[in-house]
């Protein structure tokens, strides 16, 4: 067997460098460069020229080098080459075509047309030529005028429109519009009664009502800029600075990062965004890197407002798949949203055209100085008074994604005690629907919200954030494990005490089993090696350890909740495929839940030790309050990957605080 597997592995290898010239330095999950996009964009075009073709490219990504393939390049002494490829979707001539593309050769290796339900991301150019079609038709502007409204002071925004059971689907988009005047903050001043639906491929305006007048809200008290507004200003910050005096204590080659007793890689995808993988930890004891996660990101976020009304109920959002995280990642702002000492990493991402562009400022990595790693004062011990505390150091990649009216800031925190900390924190602009309301008192029926301010509606809405996270917890080999807690009644007399609770291990053998609701019963949910053991007969492994569960609340045959069936469930497993990365599929667009995390695990495919893949949904129940308006302070929520029987005893026993450093004014 270990014959074979290294014929296998030599033969990989050869196949690897063959005919190459010099080594390239890059690696082979970093993000794709300019050149590459280039070249992907030249291979197009010269198959479809666009003098005689209509081509737009909505998703130009890494294709994923098999697993085999990594562990090679890891594993070399010498440099190793592994051939480069891009996945395309491109809509050329109306048709959804899939590419994959060998960058290094320069060759189209395939160019599928999709037959089935859906659309690729939409692009940011057919966007922009939506919003601005209204501004140019004679309904729209009639319908501005008899509000009253000034038309040169008029912005609108794309929404994409869902499925709700039509027989057949069109590209199209919704457009709501909004007024400028007097304050930037657009969302809190929709124009209301309006329904606006352009078709992206005809780029016109197909179906247009006017349906009644509602009040636009003003825009007192709604603007955010600082220049903008009066004092008084408060309540005080004082400054606050920090020293570094040996420098960062991390270091980014490229895109690889090393500190501490970490080192993993950071990839962006147009689709994902900021994608971790190959974190590998550092064992003090038995002197080796070990693996913990190959590969995390965001696969989707299902954002279902809980307005049925004409005006709202198509707005059920996969911000991913249908808005793309990657190109709605923006620029972050030095001292701001990294501190000081913060280390940045740019990026590209590209238009329809193909044309790639350098997105600055994409994501920092930092330390940060927490809090207490382990303490303990001892006072049981007479004549003695023993006190022992660790500062904990974190590290921190982070990235902000904001789509439309939603700023997400998304960090991944790794801790040297070997836990892994994914958080997500909501800020921006509520969802807001005008009204004739102003005060509660006029309420007389469902607002399917809260008013939030005068003539303000903050609609109710979900934010559900799907995880991928694919474990190899020291190897590709691991099953996952529940351990349920449960209550034993002592009922022989046995002991003073009538209960006590212990633990109930179960191994989930396929798919089914490993669906999990986290509810009020608690229960210790691993993913575990289970080929290693530790010194004492413990199999090693990670826990997730979950934020306060949300479930969905619509129900399962609503239309977008088909789509969105991958939240039924707070954690699934299934068997790694390098196919299933999206979760609501790879065609989001108006996709009819087909191609869903919840339609692959019907096949109820075998998880134990197997290389698997474990989903998370972490879901945010929003019911706006009136501290949310005019912009809403951040809402957060994480989660923790966690050692457990992973280390033989607590792996920071040994780390040692950072040095006090001398400064200015301060005393001990």
């Amino acid at each position: 067997m270990k014959l074979a597997l290294f014929s296998v592995l030599t033969l990989l290898y050869f196949q690897a460098v063959v005919s190459v010239k010099p080594p390239l330095r890059q690696h082979p999950l970093d993000p794709l460069t300019n050149e590459e996009f280039l070249t992907v964009q030249t291979l197009v075009h010269n198959k479809y020229p666009t003098s005689k073709n209509k081509v737009a490219f909505h998703y130009i990504g890494l294709d994923d080098p098999a697993k085999d393939y990594i562990a090679i390049y890891e594993r070399s002494l010498i440099p190793v080459v592994i051939r480069r490829k891009s996945f395309v979707l491109a809509i050329i001539n109306g048709q959804s075509h899939e590419i994959v593309i060998d960058i290094r050769l320069k060759t189209i290796d395939s160019d599928n047309v999709h037959k089935g339900y859906g659309f690729p991301i939409l692009s940011v150019e057919e966007q922009g030529v939506a919003i601005e079609l209204p501004l140019k038709y004679p309904a729209f502007i009639a319908s501005v005028k008899k509000r009253g409204l000034n038309l040169s002071e008029v912005v609108c925004s794309t929404f994409s429109m869902g499925w709700f059971g039509e027989e057949e689907s069109k590209r199209t988009v919704r457009v709501d519009c909004f007024m400028k005047e007097n304050s930037v903050n657009i969302y809190v001043r929709p124009i209301s009664g309006l329904t606006i639906v352009v078709d992206l491929g005809l780029q016109k305006i197909v179906e247009y009502h006017d349906r009644e007048i509602e009040t636009v809200p003003t825009a007192e008290n709604t603007e955010y800029q600082v220049s903008k507004q009066s004092p008084p200003f408060g309540p005080n910050q004082h400054s606050l600075t920090s020293h570094q005096p040996q420098g960062p204590g991390f270091q980014i080659k490229g895109h690889s990062v090393s500190w501490a007793n970490w080192k993993f890689h950071i990839g962006f995808d147009v689709r994902a965004g900021i994608v971790i993988s190959l974190a590998s930890i550092y064992d003090l004891e038995k002197h080796i890197y070990r693996r913990v996660l190959y590969k995390g990101y965001i696969s989707e976020l299902f954002v279902p407002y809980q307005d049925p009304t004409e005006e709202f109920y198509f707005k059920t959002f996969f911000d991913s798949g249908e808005f793309g995280f990657g190109l709605s990642t923006v620029s972050l702002i030095p001292n701001r949203d990294c501190p000081p000492h913060a280390q940045f990493i740019d990026t590209y991402i590209h238009s329809d055209d193909g044309t790639p562009s350098i997105l600055k400022n994409a994501i920092c990595v930092f330390e940060q100085y927490d809090s207490i790693m382990w303490r303990h004062t001892e006072t049981g011990i007479p004549d003695e008074f023993i006190e022992e505390s660790r500062t904990e150091v974190n590290l921190i990649v982070r990235t902000v994604v904001t789509v439309g009216n939603y700023d997400n800031v998304l960090d991944w925190e790794f801790k040297t005690s070997g836990s892994i900390k994914p958080s997500i924190a909501l800020s921006g602009i509520l969802e807001i629907k005008g009204t004739n309301i102003k005060h509660t008192n006029e309420i007389k029926g469902e607002l399917y919200g809260k008013l939030v301010s005068a003539n303000s509606i903050g609609v109710y809405h979900d934010h559900f954030y799907m995880y991928y996270l694919d474990f190899d917890i020291d190897g590709p080999e691991n099953s996952f494990e529940k351990t349920s807690l449960k209550t034993v009644r002592i009922t022989d007399g046995s002991s003073k005490r009538k209960s006590y609770w212990t633990t109930e291990t179960q191994t989930a053998k396929t798919e089914s089993d490993a669906k999990i609701t986290i509810g009020p019963t608690p229960a210790e949910l691993v993913v575990i090696n289970p080929n290693k053991k530790t010194a004492i007969g413990n199999h090693i492994g990670y826990r997730l350890i979950p934020a306060i569960p949300a479930h969905p609340l619509l129900t399962e045959d609503d239309y977008p909740q088909i789509r969105g069936a991958f939240t039924n469930y707070n954690v699934w497993i299934t068997p790694y495929n390098r196919t299933e990365k999206w979760a609501g599929g790879l065609y989001v667009d108006h996709s009819r839940g087909d191609d869903t995390l919840a339609v692959w695990t019907k096949q109820n495919r075998n998880i134990v030790n197997k290389d698997i893949v474990m989903w998370h949904v972490v879901g945010i129940h929003h019911v706006p309050a009136q501290e949310d308006f005019p912009i809403m302070p951040l809402l957060s929520t994480s989660f923790e990957l966690r050692p457990t029987n992973f280390f033989e005893r607590n792996p920071v026993l040994k780390t040692l605080s950072p040095k006090d450093v001398p400064w200015p004014g301060c005393s001990n």
